[in-house]
Protein backbone atom coordinates (compact mmCIF):
# COMPACT_ATOMS: atom_id res chain seq x y z
CA UNK A 1 0.00 0.00 0.00
CA UNK A 2 1.43 2.89 -0.66
CA UNK A 3 1.61 5.75 2.27
CA UNK A 4 0.01 8.72 0.00
CA UNK A 5 -3.04 6.15 1.15
CA UNK A 6 -2.94 5.46 4.46
CA UNK A 7 -3.39 8.74 6.34
CA UNK A 8 -6.59 10.68 5.13
CA UNK A 9 -5.16 14.37 6.08
CA UNK A 10 -1.65 14.80 6.68
CA UNK A 11 -2.27 17.97 8.11
CA UNK A 12 -4.34 16.62 10.92
CA UNK A 13 -2.63 17.29 14.45
CA UNK A 14 -3.23 15.12 17.58
CA UNK A 15 -1.20 16.99 20.43
CA UNK A 16 -1.07 15.36 23.66
CA UNK A 17 -1.75 17.59 26.63
CA UNK A 18 -0.33 16.76 30.49
CA UNK A 19 -3.71 17.69 31.82
CA UNK A 20 -5.16 17.18 35.77
CA UNK A 21 -8.44 18.12 36.45
CA UNK A 22 -8.60 15.82 39.97
CA UNK A 23 -8.20 19.54 42.18
CA UNK A 24 -11.45 20.96 40.15
CA UNK A 25 -13.21 17.46 40.95
CA UNK A 26 -12.57 17.95 44.66
CA UNK A 27 -16.07 19.53 46.08
CA UNK A 28 -17.83 18.60 42.97
CA UNK A 29 -21.66 17.99 44.55
CA UNK A 30 -23.35 14.81 44.32
CA UNK A 31 -25.87 15.66 41.40
CA UNK A 32 -23.38 17.74 39.68
CA UNK A 33 -25.49 18.34 36.18
CA UNK A 34 -27.78 21.55 35.39
CA UNK A 35 -30.06 22.06 37.88
CA UNK A 36 -29.47 19.17 40.25
CA UNK A 37 -30.46 17.22 37.62
CA UNK A 38 -30.96 13.17 38.82
CA UNK A 39 -31.01 11.49 34.97
CA UNK A 40 -28.40 13.73 33.30
CA UNK A 41 -25.84 13.22 36.42
CA UNK A 42 -26.54 9.21 36.16
CA UNK A 43 -25.76 9.90 32.63
CA UNK A 44 -22.52 11.30 32.50
CA UNK A 45 -21.74 9.35 35.39
CA UNK A 46 -22.47 6.20 33.74
CA UNK A 47 -20.78 7.03 30.54
CA UNK A 48 -17.24 8.26 32.42
CA UNK A 49 -17.06 4.78 34.04
CA UNK A 50 -16.28 3.21 30.66
CA UNK A 51 -13.77 5.42 29.18
CA UNK A 52 -10.95 4.13 31.47
CA UNK A 53 -10.81 0.64 30.37
CA UNK A 54 -12.38 1.76 27.21
CA UNK A 55 -9.29 3.75 26.10
CA UNK A 56 -7.13 1.25 27.17
CA UNK A 57 -9.00 -1.10 25.01
CA UNK A 58 -8.82 1.08 21.72
CA UNK A 59 -5.34 1.90 22.36
CA UNK A 60 -4.32 -1.81 22.40
CA UNK A 61 -5.95 -2.60 19.66
CA UNK A 62 -4.58 0.19 17.57
CA UNK A 63 -1.12 -0.21 18.78
CA UNK A 64 -1.24 -3.79 17.87
CA UNK A 65 -0.72 -2.80 14.47
CA UNK A 66 1.64 0.16 14.81
CA UNK A 67 4.13 -1.44 12.86
CA UNK A 68 2.13 -2.13 10.04
CA UNK A 69 2.04 1.77 9.29
CA UNK A 70 4.84 2.77 6.42
CA UNK A 71 3.01 6.32 6.26
CA UNK A 72 5.26 8.75 8.68
CA UNK A 73 2.19 11.01 9.25
CA UNK A 74 -0.58 8.37 10.22
CA UNK A 75 2.79 7.25 12.39
CA UNK A 76 2.59 10.36 14.02
CA UNK A 77 -1.31 10.58 14.25
CA UNK A 78 -1.17 6.68 15.72
CA UNK A 79 1.37 8.28 18.59
CA UNK A 80 -1.04 11.16 19.23
CA UNK A 81 -3.23 9.16 19.38
CA UNK A 82 -2.09 7.02 22.28
CA UNK A 83 -0.83 9.57 23.90
CA UNK A 84 -4.57 11.51 24.24
CA UNK A 85 -5.65 8.17 24.92
CA UNK A 86 -3.97 7.56 28.18
CA UNK A 87 -4.58 10.90 29.54
CA UNK A 88 -8.33 10.67 28.33
CA UNK A 89 -8.02 7.09 30.95
CA UNK A 90 -6.35 8.67 33.43
CA UNK A 91 -8.54 11.54 33.86
CA UNK A 92 -11.95 9.70 34.05
CA UNK A 93 -10.23 7.60 36.57
CA UNK A 94 -10.27 10.65 38.88
CA UNK A 95 -13.53 11.82 38.12
CA UNK A 96 -15.38 8.38 38.62
CA UNK A 97 -12.51 8.07 42.00
CA UNK A 98 -14.19 11.22 43.62
CA UNK A 99 -18.20 10.20 41.96
CA UNK A 100 -17.63 6.35 43.71
CA UNK A 101 -16.50 9.05 46.78
CA UNK A 102 -20.39 10.14 46.12
CA UNK A 103 -22.31 7.53 46.23
CA UNK A 104 -22.11 6.19 42.47
CA UNK A 105 -20.88 2.76 41.12
CA UNK A 106 -18.48 3.89 38.79
CA UNK A 107 -15.91 1.62 40.21
CA UNK A 108 -17.66 -1.65 39.85
CA UNK A 109 -18.69 -0.14 35.85
CA UNK A 110 -15.38 0.39 35.49
CA UNK A 111 -14.12 -3.73 36.89
CA UNK A 112 -16.82 -5.12 34.90
CA UNK A 113 -15.61 -2.82 31.76
CA UNK A 114 -12.00 -4.26 32.25
CA UNK A 115 -13.32 -7.83 32.86
CA UNK A 116 -15.21 -7.83 29.35
CA UNK A 117 -13.07 -5.68 27.08
CA UNK A 118 -10.03 -8.07 28.53
CA UNK A 119 -11.72 -11.48 27.28
CA UNK A 120 -12.57 -9.64 24.13
CA UNK A 121 -8.28 -8.53 23.23
CA UNK A 122 -7.91 -12.24 24.50
CA UNK A 123 -9.92 -14.41 21.85
CA UNK A 124 -11.30 -11.96 19.59
CA UNK A 125 -9.10 -11.45 16.31
CA UNK A 126 -7.19 -8.50 16.70
CA UNK A 127 -8.62 -6.85 13.37
CA UNK A 128 -12.43 -7.35 15.13
CA UNK A 129 -10.69 -5.51 17.64
CA UNK A 130 -9.92 -2.69 15.90
CA UNK A 131 -13.09 -2.58 14.03
CA UNK A 132 -14.54 -2.13 17.67
CA UNK A 133 -12.35 0.60 18.25
CA UNK A 134 -12.93 2.44 14.94
CA UNK A 135 -16.78 1.72 15.58
CA UNK A 136 -17.05 3.68 19.11
CA UNK A 137 -14.00 6.12 18.35
CA UNK A 138 -17.24 7.09 15.84
CA UNK A 139 -19.73 7.22 18.79
CA UNK A 140 -17.45 9.42 20.99
CA UNK A 141 -16.50 11.37 17.58
CA UNK A 142 -20.08 11.89 17.19
CA UNK A 143 -20.91 13.04 21.05
CA UNK A 144 -17.77 15.38 20.55
CA UNK A 145 -19.17 16.98 17.94
CA UNK A 146 -22.62 17.79 19.67
CA UNK A 147 -20.59 18.94 22.79
CA UNK A 148 -18.47 21.27 21.25
CA UNK A 149 -21.65 22.28 18.79
CA UNK A 150 -24.45 22.70 21.21
CA UNK A 151 -24.50 24.57 24.02
CA UNK A 152 -27.53 23.39 26.06
CA UNK A 153 -25.40 20.15 26.07
CA UNK A 154 -22.17 21.29 27.51
CA UNK A 155 -24.67 22.95 30.36
CA UNK A 156 -26.40 19.85 30.90
CA UNK A 157 -22.89 18.59 32.48
CA UNK A 158 -23.44 21.43 35.00
CA UNK A 159 -20.75 24.24 35.87
CA UNK A 160 -18.57 22.95 37.63
CA UNK A 161 -15.00 20.33 36.54
CA UNK A 162 -17.19 17.59 34.87
CA UNK A 163 -18.11 20.18 32.11
CA UNK A 164 -14.28 21.01 31.51
CA UNK A 165 -13.53 17.18 31.45
CA UNK A 166 -16.55 16.13 28.85
CA UNK A 167 -15.54 19.34 26.81
CA UNK A 168 -11.94 19.03 26.97
CA UNK A 169 -12.48 15.25 25.80
CA UNK A 170 -14.68 15.92 23.40
CA UNK A 171 -12.17 18.26 21.57
CA UNK A 172 -9.20 15.88 21.42
CA UNK A 173 -11.81 13.41 20.14
CA UNK A 174 -12.44 15.69 17.28
CA UNK A 175 -9.22 16.11 16.34
CA UNK A 176 -8.38 12.03 16.72
CA UNK A 177 -11.49 10.80 15.30
CA UNK A 178 -10.50 9.86 11.70
CA UNK A 179 -7.09 8.18 12.84
CA UNK A 180 -8.52 4.67 14.20
CA UNK A 181 -10.29 4.59 11.14
CA UNK A 182 -7.52 5.21 8.90
CA UNK A 183 -5.31 2.50 10.49
CA UNK A 184 -8.10 -0.16 9.74
CA UNK A 185 -8.15 0.41 6.31
CA UNK A 186 -4.45 0.75 6.09
CA UNK A 187 -4.30 -2.76 7.36
CA UNK A 188 -7.12 -4.17 5.10
CA UNK A 189 -9.91 -4.44 7.41
CA UNK A 190 -13.29 -5.38 5.62
CA UNK A 191 -16.32 -2.93 4.58
CA UNK A 192 -18.46 -6.12 6.01
CA UNK A 193 -16.66 -6.56 9.18
CA UNK A 194 -16.35 -2.25 9.76
CA UNK A 195 -19.99 -2.13 9.23
CA UNK A 196 -21.44 -5.68 10.64
CA UNK A 197 -19.52 -4.37 13.86
CA UNK A 198 -20.83 -0.79 13.84
CA UNK A 199 -24.78 -1.99 13.57
CA UNK A 200 -24.04 -4.40 16.90
CA UNK A 201 -22.27 -1.90 18.90
CA UNK A 202 -25.13 0.61 18.16
CA UNK A 203 -27.61 -1.32 19.87
CA UNK A 204 -25.68 -3.04 22.05
CA UNK A 205 -23.54 0.06 23.38
CA UNK A 206 -26.87 2.21 24.02
CA UNK A 207 -28.85 -0.83 25.61
CA UNK A 208 -26.00 -1.49 27.90
CA UNK A 209 -25.48 2.15 29.06
CA UNK A 210 -29.46 2.54 29.93
CA UNK A 211 -28.98 -0.68 31.88
CA UNK A 212 -25.77 1.18 33.80
CA UNK A 213 -28.32 4.42 34.10
CA UNK A 214 -31.11 2.26 35.70
CA UNK A 215 -28.89 0.48 38.20
CA UNK A 216 -27.06 3.66 39.60
CA UNK A 217 -30.44 5.73 39.88
CA UNK A 218 -31.64 2.62 41.47
CA UNK A 219 -29.46 2.97 44.13
CA UNK A 220 -29.44 6.92 44.49
CA UNK A 221 -32.17 7.75 47.18
CA UNK A 222 -33.47 10.99 45.39
CA UNK A 223 -34.55 8.36 42.79
CA UNK A 224 -37.44 7.50 45.24
CA UNK A 225 -38.54 11.19 46.28
CA UNK A 226 -41.88 11.92 44.71
CA UNK A 227 -41.62 13.16 41.53
CA UNK A 228 -38.03 13.30 40.87
CA UNK A 229 -37.41 11.08 38.51
CA UNK A 230 -40.47 11.93 36.01
CA UNK A 231 -39.78 15.48 35.83
CA UNK A 232 -36.03 14.32 35.42
CA UNK A 233 -36.75 11.77 32.70
CA UNK A 234 -38.99 14.26 30.87
CA UNK A 235 -36.66 16.85 30.68
CA UNK A 236 -33.45 14.35 29.51
CA UNK A 237 -36.10 13.35 26.86
CA UNK A 238 -35.45 16.56 25.30
CA UNK A 239 -32.14 16.52 25.63
CA UNK A 240 -30.04 17.10 22.34
CA UNK A 241 -28.54 13.37 22.71
CA UNK A 242 -31.68 11.92 22.75
CA UNK A 243 -32.13 13.82 18.88
CA UNK A 244 -33.04 11.79 15.93
CA UNK A 245 -30.15 14.03 13.92
CA UNK A 246 -27.63 11.65 16.82
CA UNK A 247 -28.94 8.93 16.05
CA UNK A 248 -28.80 9.54 12.12
CA UNK A 249 -25.14 10.37 12.43
CA UNK A 250 -24.50 7.09 14.27
CA UNK A 251 -26.26 5.66 10.95
CA UNK A 252 -23.85 7.60 8.21
CA UNK A 253 -21.60 4.94 9.30
CA UNK A 254 -22.65 2.27 7.62
CA UNK A 255 -22.64 3.59 4.69
CA UNK A 256 -20.05 2.28 1.89
CA UNK A 257 -17.99 5.68 1.37
CA UNK A 258 -17.85 6.57 4.84
CA UNK A 259 -15.24 8.26 6.33
CA UNK A 260 -15.55 10.09 9.90
CA UNK A 261 -14.10 13.29 7.65
CA UNK A 262 -17.05 13.55 6.11
CA UNK A 263 -18.36 16.08 8.55
CA UNK A 264 -16.31 18.59 8.74
CA UNK A 265 -15.29 19.61 12.56
CA UNK A 266 -12.31 21.65 11.45
CA UNK A 267 -13.67 24.65 12.70
CA UNK A 268 -15.20 23.57 15.94
CA UNK A 269 -11.91 21.73 16.58
CA UNK A 270 -9.86 25.63 15.90
CA UNK A 271 -12.54 27.44 18.10
CA UNK A 272 -12.19 24.88 20.91
CA UNK A 273 -8.55 24.57 20.66
CA UNK A 274 -8.33 28.31 20.94
CA UNK A 275 -11.05 28.49 23.76
CA UNK A 276 -9.39 26.17 25.86
CA UNK A 277 -5.70 26.25 25.46
CA UNK A 278 -4.85 29.27 23.74
CA UNK A 279 -3.12 32.55 24.93
CA UNK A 280 -5.88 33.21 27.35
CA UNK A 281 -7.49 29.63 27.19
CA UNK A 282 -9.45 28.17 30.27
CA UNK A 283 -7.32 25.03 31.06
CA UNK A 284 -4.22 26.40 30.71
CA UNK A 285 -3.74 26.44 34.02
CA UNK A 286 -4.48 22.77 34.71
CA UNK A 287 -1.59 22.02 32.26
CA UNK A 288 1.74 20.67 33.22
CA UNK A 289 4.55 22.58 31.50
CA UNK A 290 5.07 19.96 29.25
CA UNK A 291 1.35 20.15 28.33
CA UNK A 292 1.34 23.64 27.74
CA UNK A 293 4.20 23.19 24.77
CA UNK A 294 2.62 20.40 23.56
CA UNK A 295 -0.32 22.40 22.17
CA UNK A 296 1.98 25.14 21.47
Amino acid sequence: MTTATQSSNPLRKVPTRRISFEESLRDLPKHFAEGDDLVASHVAASLSSLFPDGEDFFVKSVRHYRDEITDPELKRQVAGFIGQEAVHGREHRVLNDRLAELGYPTKAYEKITRVGLNLRTKYAPPKANLAATAALEHFTATLAELVLSDEHTRQQFGPNAVQEVFTWHALEESEHKAVAFDVYKAVGGSERLRVWTMRFLRYGFVAAVAVQVAVSLAMDKRTYKPGVLRKSLKKFRRSPVMSRKVWEQLKDYDRPDFHPDDSDTDALVEEWRAVLFGDEGSLNDKLASSGKSAVA
